[in-house]
């Protein structure tokens, strides 16, 4: 859970002030909610391979440095500026990864569809279930065509939405606060969100079963 925006703001006011205290309690109470966003995002052969915990320790070593430089000029809400270190670092990561194991990836990508971009991959990633059973293989696989489909689909804002709401399990309040909108905003961008979802979802279908006929 991501901490109070008012508690957020009081420690920044302290850490600007120099107390290591009001330092170590800021990035602390983000630590959690930060663990769960690198999770959500990393893939699954990735995290084989790199812990979510490590991740996060080089976000928090990364964020005290350039603490100073952000009270001076906050131009994002602070947990989204955590977020955003975040996920330069899980891609960096997930480059490296690919770079390390480029022949295999290419193999598998080969199997399936090829996500232009990054955030589909993630969402899709939730979706994985190495226990599928033979026979529901190939509905699976329709499905998961399906689901690349609408989520490449959408704007990333969107894609950002549900993330956060459905795989990170945020409240529309946090989720807000964490984008810098107003609490109807964040619910009216979630609803547009899901409509979009859904629209692509029943074009994919409609492709799908034109195809098949």
């Amino acid at each position: 859970m991501w901490p109070n925006t008012n508690e957020t703001q009081e420690l920044l006011l302290g850490a600007g002030k120099g107390e290591p205290s009001a330092v170590n309690q800021l990035l602390e109470r983000h630590r959690e909610g930060l663990r769960n966003m690198i999770r959500t995002r990393m893939d699954q052969k990735l995290a084989r391979r790199i812990d979510a915990s490590d991740v996060v320790q080089d976000v928090m070593l990364e964020a005290s440095q350039r603490l100073d430089a952000y009270i001076r000029d906050p131009r994002l809400p602070f947990g989204l500026w955590l977020r955003q270190m975040a996920q330069d670092r899980i891609i960096d990561l997930h480059r490296r990864h690919r770079v390390a194991r480029r022949r295999s990836l290419d193999r598998e990508q080969q199997r399936g569809p090829v996500l232009q971009d990054k955030s589909s991959l993630e969402l899709v990633a939730q979706l994985r279930d190495p226990e599928v059973t033979p026979a529901a293989a190939t509905l699976r696989k329709e499905l998961y065509e399906r689901f690349v489909e609408a989520i490449d689909r959408l704007e990333d804002e969107d894609r950002e939405i549900l993330m956060m709401r459905h795989f990170e399990q945020l409240t529309n309040s946090q989720a807000a606060e964490l984008l810098g909108l107003s609490q109807p905003a964040a619910g009216m961008r979630h609803l547009r969100a899901l409509r979009r979802l859904r629209e692509n979802l029943g074009a994919a279908a409609e492709a799908s079963g034109s195809i098949g006929d």
